[in-house]
Protein backbone atom coordinates (compact mmCIF):
# COMPACT_ATOMS: atom_id res chain seq x y z
CA UNK A 1 0.00 0.00 0.00
CA UNK A 2 1.15 3.29 -0.76
CA UNK A 3 -0.14 6.78 -0.06
CA UNK A 4 0.98 9.76 -2.39
CA UNK A 5 -0.20 13.58 -0.56
CA UNK A 6 -1.07 16.25 -3.35
CA UNK A 7 -1.00 20.00 -1.89
CA UNK A 8 -2.40 23.06 -3.82
CA UNK A 9 -1.14 26.35 -1.57
CA UNK A 10 -3.69 29.42 -1.76
CA UNK A 11 -6.49 27.53 -1.16
CA UNK A 12 -4.23 24.81 1.11
CA UNK A 13 -5.80 21.71 -0.52
CA UNK A 14 -4.73 17.91 0.53
CA UNK A 15 -5.64 15.40 -2.32
CA UNK A 16 -4.38 11.85 -2.08
CA UNK A 17 -3.64 9.27 -3.99
CA UNK A 18 -4.29 5.18 -2.47
CA UNK A 19 -2.11 2.69 -4.27
CA UNK A 20 -2.22 -0.90 -4.32
CA UNK A 21 0.18 -3.05 -6.31
CA UNK A 22 -1.71 -2.28 -9.86
CA UNK A 23 -5.04 -0.08 -9.00
CA UNK A 24 -5.15 3.10 -7.28
CA UNK A 25 -7.72 5.56 -5.85
CA UNK A 26 -7.53 8.94 -5.76
CA UNK A 27 -9.30 10.61 -2.87
CA UNK A 28 -10.68 14.55 -3.05
CA UNK A 29 -8.85 14.85 -6.84
CA UNK A 30 -8.51 18.85 -6.96
CA UNK A 31 -10.30 20.17 -10.82
CA UNK A 32 -6.65 19.91 -12.98
CA UNK A 33 -6.23 16.15 -12.47
CA UNK A 34 -3.82 15.73 -15.31
CA UNK A 35 -1.37 15.48 -11.95
CA UNK A 36 -2.75 12.02 -11.10
CA UNK A 37 -3.00 10.34 -13.99
CA UNK A 38 1.13 11.41 -14.51
CA UNK A 39 1.79 9.54 -11.25
CA UNK A 40 -0.61 6.76 -11.78
CA UNK A 41 1.65 6.42 -14.97
CA UNK A 42 5.09 6.46 -13.13
CA UNK A 43 3.57 4.11 -9.99
CA UNK A 44 2.77 1.51 -12.73
CA UNK A 45 -1.18 1.66 -11.82
CA UNK A 46 -4.50 2.19 -13.23
CA UNK A 47 -7.00 4.70 -11.59
CA UNK A 48 -10.38 3.00 -11.18
CA UNK A 49 -11.73 4.72 -7.74
CA UNK A 50 -12.25 8.51 -7.10
CA UNK A 51 -13.42 8.85 -3.37
CA UNK A 52 -15.13 11.70 -2.50
CA UNK A 53 -15.16 12.79 1.56
CA UNK A 54 -18.14 15.45 0.70
CA UNK A 55 -19.18 18.31 -1.93
CA UNK A 56 -16.52 20.78 -0.85
CA UNK A 57 -17.26 23.98 -0.66
CA UNK A 58 -13.88 25.66 -1.52
CA UNK A 59 -13.12 24.88 -4.68
CA UNK A 60 -14.64 22.68 -7.69
CA UNK A 61 -13.52 18.57 -7.82
CA UNK A 62 -12.24 17.28 -10.70
CA UNK A 63 -14.16 13.77 -10.49
CA UNK A 64 -16.48 14.26 -13.44
CA UNK A 65 -12.66 15.14 -15.54
CA UNK A 66 -11.29 12.16 -13.78
CA UNK A 67 -13.73 9.36 -14.22
CA UNK A 68 -14.10 10.73 -17.80
CA UNK A 69 -10.30 10.45 -18.85
CA UNK A 70 -9.71 7.19 -16.58
CA UNK A 71 -13.32 5.33 -16.81
CA UNK A 72 -12.87 5.07 -13.24
CA UNK A 73 -15.67 5.05 -10.87
CA UNK A 74 -16.95 7.81 -8.82
CA UNK A 75 -18.12 6.90 -5.02
CA UNK A 76 -20.04 9.40 -3.10
CA UNK A 77 -22.50 9.88 0.19
CA UNK A 78 -25.80 8.02 -1.18
CA UNK A 79 -27.16 11.55 1.31
CA UNK A 80 -25.50 14.01 -1.39
CA UNK A 81 -28.21 13.27 -3.89
CA UNK A 82 -25.56 13.53 -6.85
CA UNK A 83 -27.05 13.55 -10.12
CA UNK A 84 -24.04 12.11 -11.94
CA UNK A 85 -23.44 8.47 -12.08
CA UNK A 86 -21.49 7.27 -9.05
CA UNK A 87 -21.59 4.50 -6.64
CA UNK A 88 -23.58 5.92 -3.21
CA UNK A 89 -21.81 4.47 0.15
CA UNK A 90 -23.55 4.80 3.50
CA UNK A 91 -22.46 3.69 7.04
CA UNK A 92 -20.69 0.62 7.16
CA UNK A 93 -20.04 -0.54 3.44
CA UNK A 94 -16.49 -1.11 2.48
CA UNK A 95 -14.70 -0.43 -0.97
CA UNK A 96 -11.73 -3.22 -1.66
CA UNK A 97 -8.99 -1.91 -3.10
CA UNK A 98 -6.44 -5.35 -3.93
CA UNK A 99 -5.70 -5.72 -0.42
CA UNK A 100 -6.39 -2.63 1.13
CA UNK A 101 -9.76 -2.01 2.76
CA UNK A 102 -11.51 0.98 2.56
CA UNK A 103 -14.38 1.56 5.62
CA UNK A 104 -16.83 3.86 5.12
CA UNK A 105 -18.31 6.27 8.26
CA UNK A 106 -20.62 8.52 7.69
CA UNK A 107 -19.50 11.56 9.53
CA UNK A 108 -21.71 14.59 9.04
CA UNK A 109 -20.74 18.01 10.38
CA UNK A 110 -18.70 20.07 8.29
CA UNK A 111 -21.69 19.06 5.72
CA UNK A 112 -24.67 17.36 5.83
CA UNK A 113 -23.46 14.12 3.76
CA UNK A 114 -19.58 14.00 4.92
CA UNK A 115 -17.98 11.11 4.92
CA UNK A 116 -14.44 9.60 6.08
CA UNK A 117 -12.61 6.55 4.68
CA UNK A 118 -10.62 3.91 7.23
CA UNK A 119 -7.85 2.32 5.43
CA UNK A 120 -6.75 -1.30 6.63
CA UNK A 121 -4.27 -2.83 4.93
CA UNK A 122 -5.02 -6.56 5.32
CA UNK A 123 -1.51 -8.06 4.53
CA UNK A 124 -0.17 -6.25 7.79
CA UNK A 125 -3.13 -6.19 10.30
CA UNK A 126 -6.42 -5.75 10.91
CA UNK A 127 -6.59 -2.35 12.40
CA UNK A 128 -6.57 1.18 10.57
CA UNK A 129 -3.78 2.76 8.93
CA UNK A 130 -4.64 5.49 8.34
CA UNK A 131 -8.52 8.28 7.87
CA UNK A 132 -9.48 10.08 5.01
CA UNK A 133 -11.10 12.40 7.58
CA UNK A 134 -11.92 15.39 4.64
CA UNK A 135 -12.90 18.25 6.47
CA UNK A 136 -14.13 16.39 9.43
CA UNK A 137 -11.18 17.02 11.50
CA UNK A 138 -7.64 18.87 10.79
CA UNK A 139 -4.27 19.12 12.52
CA UNK A 140 -5.47 21.25 14.91
CA UNK A 141 -8.62 21.60 14.56
CA UNK A 142 -12.34 20.68 13.52
CA UNK A 143 -14.72 21.49 10.39
CA UNK A 144 -16.50 24.38 10.27
CA UNK A 145 -20.14 23.55 10.59
CA UNK A 146 -21.80 27.28 9.63
CA UNK A 147 -21.61 26.93 5.95
CA UNK A 148 -25.45 26.65 5.97
CA UNK A 149 -26.13 28.89 8.67
CA UNK A 150 -30.30 27.44 8.99
CA UNK A 151 -28.39 24.55 9.91
CA UNK A 152 -25.38 25.60 11.77
CA UNK A 153 -26.14 24.60 15.59
CA UNK A 154 -27.74 21.14 14.06
CA UNK A 155 -24.70 20.47 11.74
CA UNK A 156 -22.14 21.28 14.92
CA UNK A 157 -24.03 18.98 17.00
CA UNK A 158 -23.67 16.15 14.10
CA UNK A 159 -19.74 17.10 14.37
CA UNK A 160 -20.06 16.57 17.76
CA UNK A 161 -21.29 13.38 17.32
CA UNK A 162 -19.09 12.17 14.21
CA UNK A 163 -15.78 12.89 16.02
CA UNK A 164 -16.48 11.71 19.59
CA UNK A 165 -18.42 8.75 18.79
CA UNK A 166 -16.59 7.80 15.77
CA UNK A 167 -13.65 9.42 14.65
CA UNK A 168 -11.85 9.91 17.94
CA UNK A 169 -12.79 5.95 18.65
CA UNK A 170 -10.04 5.03 16.30
CA UNK A 171 -6.58 3.68 17.25
CA UNK A 172 -4.41 6.33 18.91
CA UNK A 173 -1.94 5.49 15.98
CA UNK A 174 -4.07 5.97 13.09
CA UNK A 175 -3.08 8.41 10.66
CA UNK A 176 -5.40 11.04 9.81
CA UNK A 177 -5.00 12.52 6.77
CA UNK A 178 -7.34 15.44 6.03
CA UNK A 179 -8.35 17.91 3.18
CA UNK A 180 -6.93 21.02 4.03
CA UNK A 181 -4.31 22.74 5.72
CA UNK A 182 -3.24 26.21 7.31
CA UNK A 183 -4.46 28.63 4.72
CA UNK A 184 -7.78 27.06 4.41
CA UNK A 185 -11.15 28.65 5.35
CA UNK A 186 -13.35 25.48 5.58
CA UNK A 187 -11.96 25.55 9.58
CA UNK A 188 -10.98 28.71 11.66
CA UNK A 189 -7.33 27.76 13.23
CA UNK A 190 -5.65 24.79 11.26
CA UNK A 191 -1.98 23.98 11.70
CA UNK A 192 0.41 24.16 9.28
CA UNK A 193 1.25 20.17 9.39
CA UNK A 194 -0.42 18.11 6.60
CA UNK A 195 -1.26 15.32 8.73
CA UNK A 196 -1.11 13.64 12.21
CA UNK A 197 -2.89 10.98 14.13
CA UNK A 198 -5.73 10.24 16.61
CA UNK A 199 -3.82 10.07 19.69
CA UNK A 200 -1.88 13.40 19.11
CA UNK A 201 -5.15 15.18 18.21
CA UNK A 202 -6.85 13.98 20.67
CA UNK A 203 -4.48 15.41 22.92
CA UNK A 204 -3.61 18.92 21.46
CA UNK A 205 -6.50 19.78 19.48
CA UNK A 206 -7.98 22.55 20.96
CA UNK A 207 -11.57 22.01 19.44
CA UNK A 208 -11.18 18.45 20.95
CA UNK A 209 -10.63 19.26 24.30
CA UNK A 210 -14.36 20.62 24.45
CA UNK A 211 -16.10 17.40 26.10
CA UNK A 212 -19.09 19.53 26.75
CA UNK A 213 -21.56 19.19 23.49
CA UNK A 214 -23.47 22.73 24.20
CA UNK A 215 -19.58 24.29 24.52
CA UNK A 216 -18.71 22.59 21.30
CA UNK A 217 -21.54 23.76 19.79
CA UNK A 218 -21.28 27.61 20.78
CA UNK A 219 -17.47 27.55 20.37
CA UNK A 220 -18.23 26.36 16.53
CA UNK A 221 -21.34 28.81 15.52
CA UNK A 222 -20.13 32.20 16.83
CA UNK A 223 -17.23 34.21 15.73
CA UNK A 224 -16.66 32.01 13.08
CA UNK A 225 -14.69 33.83 10.11
CA UNK A 226 -16.28 34.74 6.80
CA UNK A 227 -17.29 32.18 4.37
CA UNK A 228 -16.71 33.58 0.96
CA UNK A 229 -19.10 34.04 -1.96
CA UNK A 230 -18.22 30.78 -3.61
CA UNK A 231 -18.75 28.18 -0.88
CA UNK A 232 -22.31 27.76 -1.66
CA UNK A 233 -22.13 27.47 -5.00
CA UNK A 234 -18.89 25.22 -5.59
CA UNK A 235 -21.17 23.01 -3.05
CA UNK A 236 -23.84 22.48 -5.64
CA UNK A 237 -21.56 22.46 -8.82
CA UNK A 238 -19.96 19.85 -7.38
CA UNK A 239 -23.43 17.83 -6.50
CA UNK A 240 -24.53 18.13 -9.88
CA UNK A 241 -21.22 17.20 -11.71
CA UNK A 242 -18.52 20.39 -12.84
CA UNK A 243 -18.66 20.93 -16.47
CA UNK A 244 -15.52 19.17 -18.00
CA UNK A 245 -12.59 20.78 -18.72
CA UNK A 246 -11.97 19.99 -21.83
CA UNK A 247 -14.73 21.24 -23.04
CA UNK A 248 -14.64 24.64 -21.91
CA UNK A 249 -14.13 27.54 -24.36
CA UNK A 250 -9.56 28.09 -24.92
CA UNK A 251 -8.98 31.78 -23.21
CA UNK A 252 -8.26 33.78 -26.40
CA UNK A 253 -5.24 35.82 -26.69
CA UNK A 254 -6.81 39.94 -27.46
CA UNK A 255 -5.31 42.71 -29.12
CA UNK A 256 -5.95 45.71 -27.16
CA UNK A 257 -8.30 47.24 -29.66
CA UNK A 258 -10.37 44.08 -29.55
CA UNK A 259 -9.96 43.93 -25.23
CA UNK A 260 -11.63 47.37 -25.70
CA UNK A 261 -14.48 46.97 -27.47
CA UNK A 262 -15.50 44.19 -25.23
CA UNK A 263 -15.11 46.40 -22.42
CA UNK A 264 -17.57 48.84 -24.46
CA UNK A 265 -20.03 46.71 -25.75
CA UNK A 266 -20.46 43.27 -23.64
CA UNK A 267 -21.07 41.88 -20.43
CA UNK A 268 -17.37 41.81 -18.92
CA UNK A 269 -15.21 42.18 -15.92
CA UNK A 270 -11.63 42.99 -16.41
CA UNK A 271 -9.24 41.28 -13.26
CA UNK A 272 -6.16 42.50 -12.80
CA UNK A 273 -3.47 40.56 -11.68
CA UNK A 274 -0.69 42.33 -11.31
CA UNK A 275 0.77 43.61 -8.38
CA UNK A 276 -0.82 46.36 -6.19
CA UNK A 277 1.93 48.39 -7.11
CA UNK A 278 1.96 47.83 -11.04
CA UNK A 279 -2.22 47.99 -10.62
CA UNK A 280 -1.43 51.79 -8.74
CA UNK A 281 0.70 53.23 -11.63
CA UNK A 282 -1.98 52.42 -14.58
CA UNK A 283 -4.94 49.96 -14.49
CA UNK A 284 -8.14 50.41 -16.83
CA UNK A 285 -11.07 51.77 -15.60
CA UNK A 286 -13.23 49.67 -13.93
CA UNK A 287 -11.05 46.93 -13.41
CA UNK A 288 -10.43 44.13 -10.29
CA UNK A 289 -7.29 44.68 -8.61
CA UNK A 290 -6.53 40.63 -7.71
CA UNK A 291 -2.76 40.36 -6.79
CA UNK A 292 -1.50 36.99 -8.26
CA UNK A 293 0.98 36.79 -5.73
CA UNK A 294 -1.61 36.83 -3.33
CA UNK A 295 -4.39 34.41 -2.24
CA UNK A 296 -6.13 35.03 -5.92
CA UNK A 297 -8.56 31.99 -6.43
CA UNK A 298 -10.15 32.94 -2.77
CA UNK A 299 -11.22 36.40 -3.63
CA UNK A 300 -11.81 35.62 -7.41
CA UNK A 301 -14.68 33.35 -5.86
CA UNK A 302 -15.47 35.84 -3.27
CA UNK A 303 -16.03 38.76 -5.11
CA UNK A 304 -16.06 38.25 -9.24
CA UNK A 305 -19.12 38.44 -10.48
CA UNK A 306 -20.90 34.68 -12.07
CA UNK A 307 -23.04 36.81 -14.53
CA UNK A 308 -20.39 38.59 -16.63
CA UNK A 309 -17.32 37.29 -18.99
CA UNK A 310 -13.77 37.43 -17.59
CA UNK A 311 -10.81 39.81 -19.18
CA UNK A 312 -7.88 38.98 -17.49
CA UNK A 313 -4.57 41.82 -17.49
CA UNK A 314 -1.63 40.09 -16.46
CA UNK A 315 2.08 40.38 -16.70
CA UNK A 316 2.46 37.48 -18.89
CA UNK A 317 0.68 35.13 -21.12
CA UNK A 318 1.82 32.21 -18.34
CA UNK A 319 0.35 34.13 -15.81
CA UNK A 320 -2.56 34.66 -17.44
CA UNK A 321 -2.58 30.90 -18.36
CA UNK A 322 -1.83 29.97 -14.32
CA UNK A 323 -5.06 32.80 -13.49
CA UNK A 324 -6.82 30.61 -15.53
CA UNK A 325 -6.50 27.56 -14.00
CA UNK A 326 -6.97 29.05 -10.37
CA UNK A 327 -10.26 30.53 -11.46
CA UNK A 328 -11.26 27.27 -13.29
CA UNK A 329 -10.80 25.42 -9.27
CA UNK A 330 -12.99 28.37 -7.99
CA UNK A 331 -16.05 28.24 -10.77
CA UNK A 332 -15.39 30.99 -12.40
CA UNK A 333 -15.58 29.49 -16.17
CA UNK A 334 -16.62 32.57 -18.03
CA UNK A 335 -12.23 33.60 -18.84
CA UNK A 336 -13.12 35.06 -22.38
CA UNK A 337 -9.14 36.06 -22.75
CA UNK A 338 -6.40 38.28 -21.65
CA UNK A 339 -4.92 41.31 -22.91
CA UNK A 340 -2.14 40.56 -25.34
CA UNK A 341 0.99 42.77 -24.14
CA UNK A 342 -0.80 43.24 -21.03
CA UNK A 343 -0.84 47.21 -20.20
CA UNK A 344 2.40 48.28 -22.04
CA UNK A 345 0.31 47.09 -25.31
CA UNK A 346 -2.89 49.18 -23.74
CA UNK A 347 -0.93 52.09 -23.18
CA UNK A 348 0.95 52.45 -26.61
CA UNK A 349 -2.24 52.28 -27.92
CA UNK A 350 -2.85 55.70 -26.18
CA UNK A 351 -5.99 53.95 -24.45
CA UNK A 352 -7.31 55.66 -21.18
CA UNK A 353 -6.17 54.67 -18.09
CA UNK A 354 -6.44 54.95 -14.25
CA UNK A 355 -4.15 55.70 -11.55
CA UNK A 356 -4.08 54.82 -7.39
CA UNK A 357 -1.78 57.14 -5.30
CA UNK A 358 0.15 54.44 -3.29
CA UNK A 359 1.69 56.07 0.00
CA UNK A 360 4.91 54.78 2.46
CA UNK A 361 4.12 53.67 6.18
CA UNK A 362 5.39 56.70 6.91
CA UNK A 363 3.78 59.18 4.64
CA UNK A 364 0.79 57.19 6.46
CA UNK A 365 1.78 58.48 10.14
CA UNK A 366 2.67 61.89 8.62
CA UNK A 367 -0.82 62.00 8.26
CA UNK A 368 -2.15 60.32 10.92
CA UNK A 369 -0.12 62.55 13.52
CA UNK A 370 -1.24 65.51 11.18
CA UNK A 371 -3.73 67.90 10.30
CA UNK A 372 -5.18 66.18 6.97
CA UNK A 373 -8.62 65.32 6.88
CA UNK A 374 -9.08 61.87 5.59
CA UNK A 375 -10.86 58.67 6.28
CA UNK A 376 -8.87 55.34 6.98
CA UNK A 377 -10.17 52.67 6.02
CA UNK A 378 -9.09 49.26 7.54
CA UNK A 379 -9.96 46.51 5.21
CA UNK A 380 -8.71 43.44 7.06
CA UNK A 381 -10.97 40.50 8.88
CA UNK A 382 -12.90 41.60 12.08
CA UNK A 383 -10.13 40.03 14.24
CA UNK A 384 -6.93 41.08 12.59
CA UNK A 385 -8.35 44.91 13.46
CA UNK A 386 -9.45 43.63 16.48
CA UNK A 387 -5.49 42.43 17.40
CA UNK A 388 -4.02 45.72 16.32
CA UNK A 389 -5.30 48.75 14.38
CA UNK A 390 -4.31 52.75 13.83
CA UNK A 391 -6.84 54.76 16.64
CA UNK A 392 -9.73 56.20 14.14
CA UNK A 393 -9.31 53.75 11.59
CA UNK A 394 -12.64 52.37 10.48
CA UNK A 395 -13.44 48.39 9.57
CA UNK A 396 -14.75 47.14 6.93
CA UNK A 397 -13.80 43.83 5.48
CA UNK A 398 -12.65 43.92 1.94
CA UNK A 399 -15.56 41.64 0.00
CA UNK A 400 -18.25 43.60 2.45
CA UNK A 401 -17.33 46.84 0.50
CA UNK A 402 -19.33 45.67 -2.38
CA UNK A 403 -22.77 46.65 -0.56
CA UNK A 404 -20.83 48.53 2.79
CA UNK A 405 -19.33 51.39 -0.04
CA UNK A 406 -22.90 52.67 0.62
CA UNK A 407 -21.57 53.45 4.15
CA UNK A 408 -18.98 55.75 2.47
CA UNK A 409 -18.69 59.52 1.31
CA UNK A 410 -17.45 59.78 -2.63
CA UNK A 411 -16.30 63.51 -1.48
CA UNK A 412 -13.34 62.33 1.60
CA UNK A 413 -10.13 61.12 1.07
CA UNK A 414 -9.88 57.62 1.81
CA UNK A 415 -6.63 55.74 2.41
CA UNK A 416 -7.17 51.93 2.37
CA UNK A 417 -5.03 49.71 4.36
CA UNK A 418 -4.54 46.17 5.27
CA UNK A 419 -2.01 43.62 6.08
CA UNK A 420 0.09 43.82 3.22
CA UNK A 421 -1.66 46.64 0.36
CA UNK A 422 -3.13 43.67 -1.80
CA UNK A 423 -6.84 43.35 -0.10
CA UNK A 424 -6.58 47.19 0.16
CA UNK A 425 -5.74 47.30 -3.62
CA UNK A 426 -8.72 45.00 -4.11
CA UNK A 427 -11.12 47.47 -2.04
CA UNK A 428 -9.64 50.41 -3.93
CA UNK A 429 -10.86 48.55 -6.98
CA UNK A 430 -14.17 48.03 -5.76
CA UNK A 431 -15.21 51.57 -4.41
CA UNK A 432 -13.37 52.95 -7.59
CA UNK A 433 -16.31 51.44 -9.77
CA UNK A 434 -18.37 52.57 -7.23
CA UNK A 435 -17.42 56.27 -8.19
CA UNK A 436 -14.77 57.08 -6.00
CA UNK A 437 -11.66 58.97 -7.06
CA UNK A 438 -10.19 60.21 -3.75
CA UNK A 439 -8.26 57.04 -2.81
CA UNK A 440 -5.20 56.15 -1.75
CA UNK A 441 -3.25 52.68 -1.30
CA UNK A 442 -1.05 52.00 2.00
CA UNK A 443 2.18 50.28 0.44
CA UNK A 444 3.32 47.43 2.47
CA UNK A 445 -0.20 47.50 4.70
CA UNK A 446 -0.16 47.16 8.78
CA UNK A 447 2.90 45.00 8.29
CA UNK A 448 5.12 47.61 7.01
CA UNK A 449 3.90 50.33 9.76
CA UNK A 450 4.35 47.88 12.11
CA UNK A 451 8.31 47.44 10.93
CA UNK A 452 8.58 51.20 10.66
CA UNK A 453 7.49 51.11 14.70
CA UNK A 454 4.16 52.61 14.45
CA UNK A 455 2.20 50.01 16.16
CA UNK A 456 2.71 46.74 17.30
CA UNK A 457 2.71 43.60 15.07
CA UNK A 458 -0.40 42.23 14.26
CA UNK A 459 -0.08 38.16 14.75
CA UNK A 460 -2.70 37.53 12.99
CA UNK A 461 -1.70 39.12 9.50
CA UNK A 462 1.24 36.81 9.50
CA UNK A 463 -1.37 34.78 7.72
CA UNK A 464 -3.71 37.15 6.57
CA UNK A 465 -5.45 34.93 3.69
CA UNK A 466 -6.08 31.88 5.85
CA UNK A 467 -8.06 31.21 8.96
CA UNK A 468 -8.77 34.15 10.99
CA UNK A 469 -8.59 33.19 14.15
CA UNK A 470 -4.59 32.51 15.08
CA UNK A 471 -4.43 35.21 17.54
CA UNK A 472 -6.97 33.72 19.62
CA UNK A 473 -5.74 30.15 20.04
CA UNK A 474 -3.11 30.86 22.64
CA UNK A 475 -6.22 32.14 24.67
CA UNK A 476 -8.05 29.38 23.50
CA UNK A 477 -6.02 27.06 25.10
CA UNK A 478 -5.26 28.51 28.06
CA UNK A 479 -8.92 28.67 28.93
CA UNK A 480 -9.32 24.97 28.10
CA UNK A 481 -6.30 24.12 30.43
CA UNK A 482 -8.74 26.34 33.15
Amino acid sequence: MLIKHFFINKIAHSSYILAGSDVCAVIDPQRDIDIYIEEARELGVKITHILQTHLHADFVSGHMDLAEKTGAKIYMAKSAECTFDHVPLSEGDTIEIENIAVKVLETPGHTPEHLCFVVVDTLRGEDPVCAFVGDTLFVGDVGRPDLFPDMAKELAGKLYHSLFDKVLKLPDFCEVLPAHGAGSLCGRAMGAKWRSTIGYEKKYNAALQIKDKDEFIKSLTEDMPAAPDHFSRCSEINRKGPDLVSQLPLMKELTPGTFKEMIEKENVAVVDTRSYLAFGSQHIHGSWSLDFNGNLPTFAGWVLPTDKDLLVVSDSFQEAEKTNVWLRRVGQDRNAGYLDGGMAGWVTKGYKTNHVTQISAEDLHDMVTGSSTFVLLDVRAPNEFEDSHIERAINIPVADLRERHKELNREDAIIMICSSGNRSSLGVSILSQHGFNNLYNVAGGMTGYSAAGYTKRCTVCQNPHGSRFYSKVEEVKTHFKE
